[in-house]
């Protein structure tokens, strides 16, 4: 069993990619099927990059194991009001700010779970989200 564990602040989008490009290469080095590798990495950066649009501060645990990633992402931060509303291709809460770094076109949450074998979303608002992925290989 691996673990890896990355801290992402809120607007630091310098660093958001890091836990993507850090499970990647460990999943090479497990020789992990490269469409689970690609599969994986996009929706973990999508995830990244909505704790850095979106919270004040937030944490992504990744574990492979059994065949399984698993890669649990929990923010502190305003949270998501309508989670069927976040899930709609297009649809987003970024601040103009956001929008004018490239980020912020609605694709974050539809493209983690277009990617993901299981995608799970909780959010309370004025409290923060947890989003949790699993990869099946």
């Amino acid at each position: 069993m691996i673990e890896l564990k990355f801290h992402i602040s809120g607007g630091d989008f310098d660093t958001a990619g890091t836990a993507s490009s850090e499970t990647k290469k460990i999943l090479k080095q497990l020789n992990i099927d490269s469409k689970v590798i690609k599969r994986t990495v996009v929706a973990l950066y999508e995830g990244e990059v909505n704790i850095a649009a979106h919270a004040w501060k937030g944490e992504v645990a990744v574990t492979v194991k059994d065949h399984q990633i698993v890669a649990l992402l929990k923010d502190e931060g305003p949270g998501i009001a309508d989670i069927n509303m976040a899930m709609l291709e297009g649809f987003s809460t970024a601040s103009p700010k956001v929008r004018e770094m490239g980020f912020g076109a609605g694709m974050g949450l539809p493209n983690m779970k277009k990617n993901a074998d299981l995608l799970e979303v909780e959010s309370t608002p004025g409290v923060g989200t947890t989003v949790r992925m699993s990869f099946d290989f």
